[in-house]
């Protein structure tokens, strides 16, 4: 088994998607289905981890992090199933500062989507990693 190394908690009370969730690292927040939800949490997570785990790799290729600063941007939604259940979905959107000179862009995004923890929460058939155009 994996040596566990840190642990995050937060409480959901109330209505769960129309409640209030209060954890670790200072979050305290009312949650609305159509404002601050769940999902939204989820792509601040991944944005966050994986933008960390973008620049690591980065550095272990040899690339400039100040020259290329990434920008990442995640974006979490429901797809419907056929048994009428719900499945979240994914999208990591990322943009360089500067994207000359950087081979293997997508060989990069997919390294960083195998080390980032987060990214390991989305696995399966909607997930896409993209480059947005410079």
């Amino acid at each position: 088994m994996a040596e566990k190394k840190y642990t995050q908690s937060a409480t959901s009370t109330g209505g769960g998607r129309e409640g209030h969730v209060k954890g670790d690292g200072g979050i305290d927040m009312e949650l609305t289905a159509k404002g601050t939800n769940p999902e939204a949490l989820l792509a601040a997570a991944w944005a966050g981890c994986y933008n960390g785990a973008l620049q690591a790799m980065m550095k272990n290729r040899g690339i400039d992090v100040a020259k290329h600063q990434p920008e990442a941007t995640a974006h979490v939604s429901f797809y419907s199933l056929d048994d009428g259940g719900l499945q979240l979905g994914a999208n990591m959107v990322v943009k360089f500062e500067n994207q000359d000179g950087i081979e293997d862009l997508q060989g990069l995004l997919d390294e960083a989507h195998a080390f980032c923890p987060v990214s390991k929460l989305f696995r399966g058939d909607h997930v896409e990693l993209t480059v947005s155009p410079a």
